[in-house]
């Protein structure tokens, strides 16, 4: 299985774009700031959304030895004062609680970036926390993690930009009967950090800058001058510190 998980990445990062520092980029249905699209337009007057999604991906550091995983920290922050009902979800009780799917499968593509979980990862969302910055209530903070067995770890090539997660935005509850209010409403979603571990005393890697763009927009999300806010970073603290905030 190890053999298999590596040669998978080793050939699909041959089509990969090929990368010169490491970074993270985000954007809609691609890998890379460009070639993905900055900006989702969506009329908000179906239940149906196509091309609805959120691609992050990451190019490493040199000296990766066994990556055993990526815990990713993402923040939404919309135009109007309360981030929409459109826009809650995972939590019991909210409006669109199953509306977004999250996954690390890149078996399919795109061919824009390499796949080194070649299927593998399993996890998902861990956490949406709607009360990052006290007395804001237009942010939201979602944490997500995913991971291989340690018997599949192995190195990555920082030469290679690698798919890291999905992030599915899908169209239930925009019209009709139930219908969540918002969807219209600009937001835009910052790609903060993605941490790659390894196994305990072989350090993992903190990767918090844009190596082209780590923001996407919802309805052109423009919001105060330049459009996407500075958005709060992610604290370099221990992933367990992290996870408590939201317990």
């Amino acid at each position: 299985m190890k053999k298999t998980l590596l040669l998978g990445a080793a050939l699909l990062a041959l089509s990969a774009s090929v990368a010169s520092a490491a970074g993270i980029n985000f954007g809609w249905n691609d890998c890379g700031g460009l070639p993905a699209s900055a900006n989702k337009n969506f009329a908000c007057t179906s239940n149906t959304l196509t091309g609805g999604t959120l691609i992050g991906s990451f190019i490493p550091p040199a000296g990766t030895t066994a990556i055993t995983g990526e815990e990713i920290v993402i923040d939404l922050q919309s135009a109007s004062v309360a981030l929409p009902a459109w826009w809650q979800f995972k939590n019991a009780g909210t409006c669109r609680q199953t509306a977004f799917t999250t996954n690390a499968d890149f078996t399919g593509g795109p061919a824009s970036c390499g796949d080194y979980w070649a299927g593998q990862a399993a996890g998902g969302f861990s956490a949406f926390n709607p009360n990052i910055v006290p007395g804001q209530t237009n942010r939201a903070r979602v944490l997500m993690v995913f991971a291989v067995p340690p018997a599949l770890a192995g190195p990555v090539d920082d030469l290679v930009e690698y798919g890291a997660f999905r992030f599915n935005v899908l169209g239930a509850k925009t019209v009709g009967t139930g219908a969540c209010a918002g969807c219209l409403d600009p937001v835009c979603i910052v790609l903060n950090e993605i941490k790659l571990t390894q196994p305990v005393g072989v350090g993992n890697y903190r990767l918090q800058n844009a190596a082209e763009r780590n923001y996407a927009t919802w309805q052109g999300g423009a919001i105060g001058v330049g459009g996407c806010p500075a958005v709060v970073p992610a604290q370099n603290r221990t992933w367990g510190s992290v996870k408590s905030l939201y317990r």
